[in-house]
């Protein structure tokens, strides 16, 4: 009989808090409106959701107030906390970048040399400039980094940037990418065998929705002599499934396509003979 919880603790508000939630709906799992709660238990699975900070999971991960936890991977490695990324999820992409002046005449990372360089992560910052043998000082700071240079508090600035939108009204140009960063799963060094297969089945689910999202199910008429070529193009999990139409000499090819080859594998289909081809986004994939 099974008695323990695995607690998962998810950003309390704001954009990936979203998207995590949006990812355990998928996954089936009915949470409790936790109505600015700290806890909000599960109806139909064994987890907790604890609402945090994002910059305070991977302490309470580390420290065994929450068994796993989801954020930014760039929080993961500015924290330094004895967790273990389990799984990436595809979802909050954005990168820490290194901006300075549109103004400056920028060649190499070799402009740091004995500049001023403010940021909210300063443990990443500091192994990138410490690889590339930069003697810079960095200034720590909380919110507001792209404005440091416009009020002489530093030369350059390291921040997260998604679209460069808001460094580039800040009279900024993004010069250099440090890492590239998603939202991660991440866990606590020793989980109870109990709550390592309740997390085991929480991947399984993640997994599924992943594969979902990265795939089309398609649908397509094709004449029989088409056949082997098309296979060759769609040859699905498996193999395609065909079935006889109506008319003679025609069949009906259902199959998996990869998103990112989609829109290629729709002109070679077409190259080959295919019609009617219909397009279906996918709930779950199970493989």
């Amino acid at each position: 009989m099974q008695t323990e919880i695995l607690k998962i603790a998810i950003q309390k508000s704001g954009r990936l808090s979203d998207s995590s939630k949006k990812l355990l709906k998928e996954c089936g799992i009915k949470i409790k409106n936790g109505g600015g709660k700290l806890l909000s238990p599960a109806t139909n699975f064994p987890i907790q959701v604890l609402n945090l900070r994002d910059d305070d999971i991977p302490q309470y991960v580390e420290d065994g107030i929450a068994d796993i936890g989801i954020l930014g991977e760039n929080v993961v490695l500015e924290a330094n906390k004895q967790v273990e990324i389990v799984t990436r999820l595809g979802f909050a992409s954005c990168r820490l970048s290194l901006a300075v002046p549109k103004s400056d005449t920028y060649t190499d990372v070799s402009f740091f040399e004995g500049k001023k360089v403010a940021t909210s992560y300063p443990q990443i910052l500091g192994d990138y400039l410490q690889k590339n043998q930069i003697n810079a000082e960095i200034h720590k700071i909380s919110g507001s980094v792209e404005i440091a240079p416009s009020i002489g508090l530093a030369d350059a600035v390291c921040d997260i940037v998604s679209s460069g939108s808001t460094l580039f009204s800040n009279g900024l140009k993004e010069v250099e990418v440090i890492m590239k960063s998603e939202a991660v799963l991440i866990k606590r060094p020793q989980l109870s065998e109990e709550k390592q297969s309740i997390l085991d089945k929480l991947l399984f689910r993640i997994q599924a929705v992943k594969k979902a999202e990265s795939s089309k199910y398609i649908l397509l008429n094709a004449p029989n002599e088409s056949i082997p070529k098309i296979k060759e193009v769609i040859p699905g999990m498996k193999s395609p499934t065909i079935i006889p139409l109506a008319d003679e000499g025609w069949s009906a090819l259902h199959s998996v396509v990869v998103e990112e080859q989609f829109w290629e594998v729709i002109d070679q289909l077409k190259a080959a003979g295919a019609q009617g081809i219909l397009v279906v986004p996918i709930e779950k994939m199970i493989v």
